[in-house]
């Protein structure tokens, strides 16, 4: 069951999506004034690469479907294909991103891209910190008795808090007019590494 949404002026829920076409991982958060953040949903979708090309889309397709529906995030945050990757898997990861895209497009929900070290400084305070880092923050921020397996499914969380992050973020465009913001001392050291980080970015432009 889907969790109640919060009045839209107290939180902001996020969708994030690690995509790819064996295992496409979902979150979903929502993330008050004060940047607390809370577990709504997170799962992954899989597929056979025995499955025909247009099979698999069709069940990420779906399963997004039934995300966007089920629990009407604000806006999907999705990570950006990188070429470094082999030939097949950035193919396999940008076939799965437009499909999602797409779906989020058709309900008029924004779609945002990140990068994967966007998502790693934002909520580790490092840009190169490895999926062990990431997995053990988005459980100790999300207040979790266990850490989201795969690591996809924490993956997807992680752009999910990217996101609400740094669109939340004192002095960014969306936190303009909010009355209420995270003190330096309530903040977890990964959040105030990446405030400063963006204080510093915004000093330099």
């Amino acid at each position: 069951m889907a969790t109640p949404r919060a009045a839209a002026s107290e939180s902001l829920r996020v969708l994030g999506v690690d995509p790819g076409l064996t295992r496409c991982g979902l979150g979903v958060v929502d993330v008050s004034r004060d940047r607390r953040a809370t577990l709504v949903g997170v799962g992954v979708v899989g597929t056979s690469a025995e499955q025909p090309l247009d099979a698999r889309l069709l069940v990420i397709a779906n399963a997004i479907d039934e995300w966007l529906e089920r629990y009407e995030p604000e806006v999907v945050a999705v990570e950006r294909v990188f070429s470094q990757l082999n030939v097949s898997t950035v193919m396999g990861v940008a076939q799965a991103s437009g499909v999602v895209i797409a779906a989020a497009a058709r309900r008029g929900v924004p779609v945002a891209l990140h990068t994967p070290s966007e998502v790693k400084a934002a909520v580790t305070g490092s840009g190169r910190a490895d999926k062990q880092a990431v997995t053990r923050m988005v459980t100790k921020i999300l207040r979790l008795d266990a850490s989201p397996r795969p690591a996809d499914a924490a993956d997807a969380l992680a752009l999910a808090l990217a996101h609400a992050w740094r669109g939340s973020a004192p002095g960014s465009p969306s936190a303009v007019g909010r009355t209420t913001a995270m003190t330096a001392t309530a903040m977890t050291p990964a959040q105030r590494a990446w405030t400063e980080a963006e204080s510093r970015a915004r000093r330099k432009t």
